[in-house]
């Protein structure tokens, strides 16, 4: 790939397979899916498989949840509380409910066929650490991260 010629497109780097949830979704399964494969999003799609929203470790943060803890909640290592008393009941409720009460409907999509270099300047602009990548019919199809285009580079230039 060392070639000066070749062009990467988010299509050659996107991680795939795309895992995904619906907006009915129990988010225990939700956070479950997300410890399972290490990721740190699932995209929301309806019945027909169009994306409506984003599962995000963020959405799953205090201002979110309402889950009253530290300074930190890692899921996968320590949680740190300033009152303990009541997390677990806490932690049941919110686990309880469907992905569509914590999902943002706010999300950032981009085409398979974008070149990286401009995925690159969209996660910058964005301020945003992934863009899902959508097909030609807007269905999700991956997800582009600032690490996978990191691994890109690091590629290009081996």
């Amino acid at each position: 790939m060392s070639n000066q010629y070749f062009r990467p497109f988010v299509k050659d780097f996107m991680s795939t397979p795309l895992h995904t949830v619906a907006p009915d979704t129990p988010l225990k399964e939700a956070v479950q899916l997300l410890s399972d494969y290490h990721i740190s999003s699932l995209p929301v799609v309806n019945n027909d498989g169009k994306l409506i929203g984003e599962l995000t470790e963020k959405d799953l943060m205090v201002h979110e949840s309402g889950i009253d803890v530290g300074t930190h909640l890692l899921l996968d290592s320590f949680i740190y509380l300033n009152r303990p008393n009541g997390w677990d009941k806490q932690v049941h409720q919110v686990l309880g409910s469907p992905v569509k009460e914590l999902m943002s409907s706010k999300f950032n999509t981009c085409d398979q066929a974008l070149p990286l270099s401009k995925a690159a300047k969209l996660l910058n602009d964005r301020g945003t650490e992934r863009l899902i990548v959508i097909d030609n019919d807007d269905m999700p199809i991956g997800i582009i991260t600032r690490g996978d285009v990191v691994r890109a580079l690091a590629q290009v230039v081996a």
